[in-house]
């Protein structure tokens, strides 16, 4: 019977929870807060839920120890973001609190794959995997996955084809210097380039700018307007957590650590990457163009400015 530990039974832990139960892929879900009652009431709703459900799973509220024979620990620690802070600005509360938590992951046998979703995503990820001691590939951020749900998501809505017939990533940072790698946008099988120059009428209004700007700025539209982003984040988490319980080696784009692609070293950020049970199996090398290159570089200079100021708390 697998088990998905999840630290954190705010709006995001708690839509990662109801989106796994309604997936029936685990059988269990322990959700871990440091406000216990919150924690208890969170997994006694979902647990309500799954009455509704085709498989039956086990919901309730855990302790570390629950992380000893887990398969999968989700990290959605952290406070939310508020209107007109960037990710970015959210460094220092929730490195503070990833103290806590690795100190008491150091205590537990945890062998699984750890997934962070906790903002700065990059930033945290790479915390947690050079604190926590464990394999490069067992940990691994949701990185750029929303972003690129986000990006295919105004893709349909500009030229008008489905969602599914779309192929796109956003990569970089999870956040405001995100780039999208223009050249590798795919519409129906064909370059959107391609399209572009055959249809202008059709497709032409879907340049870099508009597709960049709207990536960077869906997620603080929806902040504004309700105060947290949860649906998107728990759909997302739920379909990597089945891609490594299910062996899938399933593409997504996620914050990995890079060992030399892109021509990065030594730190987490969003890239396409093959998940599978043993978390990233291989990070995949799209060919960029010169100036697709450049803003990658910068996106990664961000992160790693924002890896020192971390390690300097």
């Amino acid at each position: 019977m697998s088990r998905i530990v999840i630290l954190g039974a705010g709006h995001v832990g708690s839509l990662c929870a109801l989106n796994l139960a309604m997936a029936g892929i685990c059988g269990e879900i322990a959700l871990i807060d440091i406000d216990k009652k919150k924690a208890d009431s969170q997994a006694k709703d979902v647990a309500d839920a799954t009455a509704f459900m085709r498989r039956p799973v086990r919901v309730y509220a855990g302790t570390y120890a629950d992380c000893n024979d887990a398969d999968i620990l989700v990290n959605a620690v952290g406070v939310s973001r508020k209107p007109g802070q960037t990710r970015l600005d959210m460094l220092g509360d929730t490195i503070d609190i990833m103290k806590d938590v690795v100190g008491k992951l150091a205590g537990t046998r945890f062998q699984g794959i750890f997934i962070s979703i906790s903002n700065p995503c990059d930033i945290v990820a790479n915390y947690a995997r050079k604190h926590l001691g464990y394999p490069a590939g067992r940990v691994f951020g949701t990185g750029t996955s929303l972003d690129t749900a986000r990006l295919r998501r105004t893709l349909h809505e500009l030229t008008g084809v489905d969602m599914r017939s779309i192929q796109c990533f956003a990569m970089g940072e999870h956040g405001d210097s995100s780039m999208v790698p223009y050249s590798h946008i795919m519409v129906m099988g064909k370059p959107l380039t391609e399209l572009i120059r055959e249809k202008p009428e059709v497709y032409g209004r879907a340049t870099l700018e508009i597709l960049e700007e709207r990536t960077h700025q869906i997620g603080m539209e929806i902040i504004i307007g309700k105060g947290s982003t949860e649906f998107g984040i728990g759909a997302a988490l739920a379909e990597l957590c089945q891609a490594v319980l299910y062996d899938e080696r399933r593409v997504f784009p996620v914050s990995a650590y890079l060992t030399g692609q892109y021509g990065h070293s030594g730190f987490h950020a969003g890239v396409p990457a093959v998940i599978g049970k043993n978390g990233v199996e291989e990070i995949l090398t799209l060919p960029l163009t010169e100036a697709e290159q450049a803003a990658f570089d910068r996106s990664c200079q961000v992160i790693q400015e924002h890896i020192v100021l971390a390690e300097a708390r």
